[in-house]
């Protein structure tokens, strides 16, 4: 039954995750966009962390942790958000609806393997600017696209309490950007079209280790690298006039068309992480990750006041199950989860760090008869500031997931 629905979630979320607009964030104007993915909906409901080895649930953050999978299982997310958008005297709403990824992992013997398909950064804004002087210039931005992130890895279980693993990661995805510059009462204005088709190639290594300290409580330990990579960006840039009165149809007689390449640099990011729990029962961890500062401005983005720092991100998260094989209550085996996030993103903009924090709680609801299970998560957060004339989002976030759970491979008995 998995590998129908295995199918039919391939091709769906194949059109569905390269066709949608997954952020409506006016930071994801600057690099490659907004970085959507935060790992697997059980992992975010607590803050991001990640750190235990899970029999039934998929890690991605951690290819080692596919080592440690009983049965082979399909996870699939997504998330319904909304954003308030603030300066010193204006806000605005918004909304999105997305598919957040979608992941197999087949055990082996002591090893597992893992692979599949995921947004890994989206570009959604719409920004008008409306001088009250007709003399001077006025813009309309807008932007979308996103690279998307498709991903093959493998875990080793070394021994009972240590596994390494390691995955190949495949960036693609194009974005287009449009802006619009107009002075009022003159009917003809002038667009700049950018697009930019993205592709590259970078690596990922983990270990995890667990181990009793005693004879209910483990410690729970995880490390993972992941190399720097080369982004190949094909660009082109159209430059045309208008009637913004109109339709905004290109005049072809204002056409005007450029191609250039542009490497673009995604850095190299350390992850450690620690936790302490008593296996199906609790679990309390902390999670740190730092990454150097990139090189993803663009031809069309490159601009003044803005610059890419190093990355860090603190995390602290766990979770709850008050009895997890209980026969008489359905609410004692649920997994109650929770954490908290804080982010600084890399992005500086007019000397101002754009930061990110967030509180999570989650539900893991366990199917009746089986190992599968459906997962909720809510997410508060703010990122950014109205310091210095920049936008701050407060938003809030949705989540569902379902794990299906289930034994391929096995061998028939009867003929």
């Amino acid at each position: 039954m998995i590998k129908k629905i295995f199918i039919a979630a391939c091709l769906l979320f194949s059109l569905v995750s390269l066709a949608q607009q997954g952020t409506s964030s006016p930071y994801s104007y600057y690099g490659i966009g907004d970085i959507r993915f935060r790992g697997m909906l059980e992992n975010r409901s607590m803050g991001g962390v990640a750190v235990e080895r899970d029999s039934i649930h998929i890690n991605v953050e951690n290819p080692a942790s596919y080592a440690s999978l009983k049965n082979t299982t399909l996870t699939m997310g997504g998330t319904y958000g909304t954003k308030t958008l603030k300066d010193d005297a204006n806000n605005a709403t918004a909304k999105r609806t997305t598919l957040d990824y979608m992941v197999v992992a087949i055990p082996i013997g002591k090893a597992g393997i893992g692979f599949g398909l995921l947004p890994y950064s989206s570009v959604g804004y719409k920004i008008q600017s409306i001088s009250a002087d007709g003399s001077k210039n006025n813009k309309r931005l807008e932007g979308t696209g996103g690279v998307n992130k498709v991903f093959f890895g493998s875990g080793y279980k070394v021994t009972n309490n240590f596994s390494l693993g390691a995955d190949v990661q495949y960036n693609f995805g194009n974005i287009e950007t449009d802006n619009l510059e107009y002075i009022t009462n003159v009917p003809v204005g002038t667009r700049e079209t950018n697009v930019a088709y993205i592709s590259g190639l970078n690596f990922n290594l983990g270990a995890m280790y667990q181990a009793k300290i005693t004879p209910k409580v483990n410690v729970y330990s995880s490390v993972n690298y992941t190399f720097k990579g080369n982004l190949t960006s094909e660009n082109t840039r159209t430059i045309s006039t208008v009637d913004y009165d109109g339709t905004f149809d290109i005049d072809p007689e204002g056409f005007d068309e450029v191609n250039t390449t542009k490497k673009l640099v995604l850095p190299s990011k350390l992850t450690l992480g620690i936790g302490f729990g008593e296996s199906r029962k609790w679990m309390v961890g902390a999670e740190v990750a730092m990454r150097e500062a990139g090189n993803l401005a663009n031809n069309y983005n490159n601009v003044t006041g803005v610059t890419f720092n190093k990355y860090s991100r603190y995390s602290l998260g766990g979770y709850y199950i008050p009895n997890y094989n209980s026969f008489t209550s359905y609410a004692k085996r649920i997994v109650y989860r929770g954490g908290f996030r804080y982010e600084k993103t890399g992005l500086m903009v007019q000397n101002q760090n754009i930061v990110d924090k967030s509180v999570t709680i989650g539900f893991g609801l366990p199917a009746l008869g089986s190992y599968s299970n459906f997962n909720i998560g809510l997410e508060y957060g703010i990122k950014g500031t109205t310091a210095a004339g920049l936008i701050q989002e407060n938003y809030f976030n949705a989540s569902v997931s379902f794990s299906l759970n289930d034994k391929w491979f096995v061998k028939r008995k009867f003929y």
